[in-house]
């Protein structure tokens, strides 16, 4: 552990991978097309999963509107984060330690750093389940293994930042992959599902159907995906005139754009895989990832089924693993100017997280770890606007954004953006402690 001047975060990453001069334009995207999918990873995680089986298993497809409207919110946010990475050369951290009083500086950091916790915590959970499903390992013992994705991180710390994104976009592939087979297998009503595209009326008389969709949709955008954008896009060697740098955030755009229809795509699919294989079944109460693990494969009438899930559930906890180390570096070198080998950093961060996990398993029995799971999304609610209001305000400065200040319309779109997430987090987080 050393304490540097400057604080770069892995400063080796920040302008690694060269960009054309010129040449085709797809050639020029190509080598922006990435940081979008690491992003993404953070869309998919376990309590999305939780929330997507619970809906679609209650209302079938009727809630996948609101997971449309979700990831619509979600990329205009990651849209600014881009904007900020690259119009301002600095990373949310950085911005935040730049442009606030220091003692609001450390506070937005240990905000940030429970919501890495959060997040960590829900990765934990949702990788050991995984190991459960597939291999049969106990609860405890498949939270302790998950310490080992340290030395994942470590392999690509070697290896690289561009071979780190394509083992992000391989898993992804696999996830979508698995889900296609199971929707192909269940034969969901795509008539219904084209419904669900719509509101209901029901969705504002039904409290309980209001309910789950407002946690669609409070807990869609996470605060370390904030920070993790804003820094990601600078691996770009963007040339130094503006007219560069638009062209560099507009190609960050698409790519994020991208990537998180991709990770619509995969809620969506969870959402009407429940739908097909729960809700038109009669089982409308299935909530619990081990649950819905178990009922898949007589459903769907081929066992293949529920391991496609658990590999995709396992898959999900690998690319979290990685972004979240990622994320957790950057956070702490851009707050506090402290840097620590990416290894460390996850091994003390996994051990934080594996401590509460084994504690409630051993105390509380395997079915207590559902409510962790809703613990982690509550947390991450209460820290969210902490990382979305400093970034909305700094990419409208134009003393910090320059000539790449982001557009008004824009800005005014993502306040009502940020209203409208602040206020259904404040309703979840009331209704979870009410």
């Amino acid at each position: 552990m050393t304490p540097t001047a400057p604080a770069r975060v892995s400063a080796e990453l920040r302008r690694s991978i060269a960009v054309p001069e010129g040449g085709a334009l797809l050639r020029r995207l190509f080598v922006f097309l990435g940081p979008g999918y690491l992003v993404a990873t953070g869309y998919m995680d376990p309590g999305n999963w939780a929330t997507a089986l619970a809906a679609g298993s209650k209302f079938g497809a009727a809630l996948l509107f609101v997971a449309v409207l979700s990831s619509l919110m979600a990329i205009v946010l990651q849209s600014l984060s881009a904007r900020l990475g690259v119009g301002a050369g600095l990373d949310l951290a950085e911005a935040c330690r730049a442009h606030t009083p220091f003692p609001v500086a450390i506070g937005l950091w240990l905000l940030a750093e429970a919501g890495i916790f959060a997040t960590d915590l829900a990765e934990v959970i949702g990788t050991a389940i995984g190991l459960q499903l597939l291999f049969g390992l106990p609860l405890a013992v498949g939270i302790l293994v998950t310490a080992l994705d340290a030395f994942l991180v470590l392999a690509f710390e070697r290896l690289g930042f561009r071979k780190l994104e394509l083992f992000v976009v391989a898993t992804l592939l696999l996830i979508g992959l698995s889900f296609a087979a199971q929707l192909a297998l269940a034969r969901p009503d795509m008539r219904a599902v084209a419904q669900g595209l719509i509101p209901s009326r029901q969705f504002f008389t039904d409290p309980e159907m209001l309910y789950l969709g407002l946690g669609i949709l409070g807990a869609t955008v996470m605060p370390h995906n904030l920070f993790l954008h804003s820094f990601v896009v600078q691996t770009r060697a963007v040339g130094v005139s503006t007219e560069k740098k638009r062209e560099a955030v507009r190609f960050a755009v698409i790519d994020s754009a991208i990537a998180l229809l991709f990770a619509l795509l995969v809620n969506g699919a969870i959402l009407v895989l429940a739908a097909a294989a729960f809700h038109a079944h009669g089982l409308t109460e299935v909530t619990e990832l081990g649950e819905a693990h178990r009922l898949i494969a007589p459903l769907l009438g081929e066992p293949v089924a529920a391991t496609l899930f658990a590999v995709a559930l396992i898959a999900c906890g690998l690319n979290s693993t990685v972004t979240a180390t990622l994320t957790g570096q950057i956070v702490m070198e851009g707050f506090i100017r402290l840097r620590l080998r990416p290894t460390t950093r996850r091994l003390v961060t996994r051990a934080l997280a594996i401590a509460p996990a084994i504690a409630v398993t051993l105390s509380a029995g395997e079915s207590a770890t559902a409510r962790l799971l809703v613990l982690s999304q509550v947390v991450l609610s209460l820290t969210l606007p902490f990382a979305m209001v400093p970034l909305i305000a700094f990419t409208a400065r134009r003393k910090i954004m320059g000539a790449l200040v982001a557009p008004r319309r824009t800005t005014l779109l993502a306040c009502a953006i940020a209203t409208l997430i602040v206020g259904l987090n404040a309703k979840l987080v009331w209704d979870a402690v009410a």
